[in-house]
């Protein structure tokens, strides 16, 4: 599984990022359904039925990590952000900024607001902040996880307010 991030699709969207997960996970899972099916072999003393557990254990390994990687963060044709299932109109967007990997913790820690969006995905490194001036909206910025920053602010026409 390798990343899916392109600057535009048949839909009309000027941006496309979804969110899938790292490619070693597949094969950390495969071998973890592998350990487990093994002790359920021994559990059941190799009986004829235990081996029925290993495809039970692929398929749903497999369901975990393709249910976590199918996020997507879309910029549509009309510079709206969509992350995964909320939506954001780009007239309330005051500014944003990336967030580097270095930063993440610190943004996600101690200075993060409860009354943000949060989007997180933890095997993605960089985050994108977007600061709302919405006064019907106590959400004061949302913060998404994205492998390019840099693309959702150009999708989204705005220049990376810490460049500024």
């Amino acid at each position: 599984m390798t990343e899916s991030a392109t600057t535009g699709s048949a839909r009309g969207n000027r941006y496309t990022e979804r969110l899938t997960t790292p490619w070693w996970w597949w094969i950390a899972g495969a071998v973890l359904a592998v350990v487990i099916g093994v002790e359920v072999q021994m559990a059941g003393y190799y009986q004829a039925w235990t081996w029925a557990v290993y495809p039970i254990l692929v398929v749903l390994f497999g369901w975990g990590l393709w249910s976590m990687g199918r996020t997507q963060v879309v910029v549509d044709a009309d510079g709206s952000l969509q992350a995964h299932k909320a939506m954001l109109p780009r007239e309330v967007i005051a500014r944003g900024t990336a967030i580097a990997p270095s930063a993440k913790s610190a943004a996600m820690g101690r200075q993060l607001d409860p009354a943000a969006y949060l989007m997180h995905r933890s095997w993605i490194k960089s985050m994108v902040l977007l600061v709302l001036e919405d006064p019907d909206d106590p959400t004061p910025y949302w913060l998404i996880s994205t492998r390019h920053p840099d693309r959702i602010l150009a999708a989204l026409k705005m220049t990376d307010a810490a460049q500024d």
